[in-house]
């Protein structure tokens, strides 16, 4: 795992305007670099605003930069994965400034939320990323997910990626 340790806090409303900048910067980097992941727009102020009154966000601070890193912590997860009862902890929209890129913060909030996963005594960590981004498929099979499927939507197709949380393989 990473060198990098964090705490992750629980987001509020008044995060609402840094997550969503996050994001946005985000969508902006990835449709100047190429990258497939989250077109502009592809999550609307209203459902953070709606995610964060779920209590589904956590952040990361510095104080430099304000919201270093985010995401968003599942216990349930019928939009990708479907009706599947296996007890698991879902990751989205992990995201981290790019003035932090490279810091070891991505892998740091994997870390914390297989941690999370432990506690909450599930046997997965589950996340998802487009079909069409194999490089953050990648990034993730590195820290120890296994693909176990895909879930096609509309617009997009979805990796489903998997771990154990106890270190033992797992099955689809």
């Amino acid at each position: 795992m990473s060198g990098t340790v964090v705490a992750p806090q629980p987001a509020h409303a008044s995060d609402l305007d840094a997550i969503d900048a996050l994001r946005r910067s985000l969508e902006d980097w990835m449709a100047e670099t190429g990258l497939v992941q989250w077109p502009r727009g592809s999550l609307p102020r209203e459902r953070i605003a709606a995610q964060l009154a779920g209590g589904e966000w956590w952040v990361v601070r510095d104080a430099e930069v304000g919201v270093a890193g985010s995401l968003r912590l599942l216990r349930v997860d019928p939009d990708f994965w479907g009706d599947d009862a296996t007890p698991a902890v879902y990751v989205h929209g992990l995201m981290v400034d790019r003035r932090r890129a490279g810091t070891g913060l991505g892998r740091a909030l994997l870390d914390w939320s297989l941690e999370r996963a432990r506690a909450a005594g599930v046997d997965v960590l589950r996340l998802d990323c487009r079909t069409t981004n194999p490089a953050l498929r990648a990034y993730y099979e590195g820290y120890g997910f296994t693909a176990v499927g895909v879930r096609d939507f509309a617009t997009f197709s979805a990796t489903l990626l998997q771990m154990p949380v106890d270190g033992r393989p797992t099955s689809s």
